[in-house]
């Protein structure tokens, strides 16, 4: 498994900072396979495209 912030080993090393910085801002690698995505940001939230495993999104509305 790869860290979607930083594109690093999950298993290898700290992502504190990754996953506080992940609060705030949108994924940016693919947890499955590493490859940087494609990020849209909208006012109502985001959307993460990964050529390989599809979209993500988080509309920020509950």
């Amino acid at each position: 498994m790869w860290c979607d912030h930083c594109g690093g080993d999950l298993a290898l090393g700290e992502h504190d900072s990754c996953r506080a910085a992940r609060t705030m801002e949108p994924p940016r690698f693919c947890p499955d396979c590493r490859r940087r995505m494609k990020v849209q940001v909208l006012p109502t939230g985001w959307s993460a495209s990964c050529v390989e495993h599809g979209v993500t999104s988080d509309t920020g509305v509950s």
